[in-house]
Parts: structure tokens; C-alpha cells; sequence
């Protein structure tokens, strides 16, 4: 006499992939930004170094300066030499009234400053093509595709094979 059990599976009704979120009518007038008079158009561009990924947007009509991962600039990148890669950009194109948010992953802190600058020069260049001449001589618009090889297999490492024996 045994009783079977009839589980129940619980489905959550997927949202449709369209559907955005109800959103009152100061959001909608702001851009979508939540503050009603602020700089509601950007830029959004990708930056790439090795292993490290920068989402960027750029505000062009704002002066807050640069947000990483919501903490400041100095905050995020301690010495002087990382704040002058991310910067670079701006002081080349001679830019003094700026916003920039980033999410920022992956890799080491260098190389997420120089993700940076890349995703920044890119957003610049969105927002002027004329840029495009005094930024790529200086290497910012160019990705640094290394990356670590993977392993194979009957390899220790990527390439280093076991200690070969002759008999």
C-alpha cells in the first residue's frame, strides 16, 4: 500500500522581454534618470583591456565628473598615474564639463583604468567623429586582445607538457 505523493512544481510566469517597469511621470520626463532637470541624453559604449570589460555612459551636458561602480574617481583608482589613464581622454579632446557612469569588471586595476579609457574615447567619438583623429594616434581606441591561453588536454598548462620520459 503505498500512497503516491503528487508534487506540485510552482512556474513563475516570465515577464515579456519588452515590458518595461511602470514608471511615474518625472522619471519618463527626466529621461529616465530619476532627477527632473539633469542631463538625461548618453552615450553608451563598451571599453575592453585583456580580461577587463567598462560599460560606459556619457553625459556631455553635465559636469559631475566621473562615477565608477557608485564610488568617485579617487575613491576607486587610488594613485595619481590610473586617474591620468582614465582622464587622458578628456584632457586630450580638451573637455572640462562632463559625466561619466561606468560599471566596471574583470581583470586588475590597471587594466580597468585602461578599459576605461578605451569605453570613454569610444564615447567621445560617438558623440564627435572630428575626435577620432587626435585620439586613435594615441593608442586610446585600440583593445589589448591578450588574454590567458586556455588549457589543453594531456598538457599541464596551456602548452607546458608532462616531463617526458625515454624509456
Amino acid at each position: 500500500m503505498t500512497e503516491k505523493k503528487e508534487t506540485k512544481t510552482k512556474t513563475k510566469k516570465a515577464p515579456a522581454r519588452n515590458a518595461l517597469p511602470a514608471r511615474n511621470a518625472a522619471h519618463i520626463a527626466a529621461g529616465g534618470r530619476g532627477d527632473a532637470g539633469g542631463a538625461s541624453v548618453y552615450i553608451e559604449t563598451v571599453g575592453r583591456r585583456k580580461t577587463s570589460v567598462a560599460r560606459v555612459r556619457y553625459f556631455a551636458k553635465s559636469d559631475k565628473g566621473i562615477l565608477i561602480n557608485d564610488k568617485k574617481l579617487n575613491d576607486y583608482f587610488p594613485t595619481d598615474e590610473l586617474r591620468g589613464i582614465v582622464e587622458s581622454p578628456m584632457k586630450k579632446a580638451k573637455i572640462e564639463k562632463y559625466e561619466i557612469t561606468a560599471k566596471l569588471s574583470g581583470g586588475g586595476i590597471h587594466s580597468q583604468a585602461e578599459a576605461l579609457r578605451h569605453g570613454i574615447s569610444r564615447a567621445l567619438i560617438e558623440s564627435n567623429a572630428e575626435l577620432r583623429g587626435e585620439l586613435k594616434p594615441l593608442g586610446f581606441l585600440m583593445r589589448d586582445p591578450r588574454m590567458k591561453e586556455r588549457r589543453k588536454f594531456g598538457l599541464k598548462k596551456a602548452r607546458k607538457a608532462p616531463q617526458w620520459s625515454k624509456r
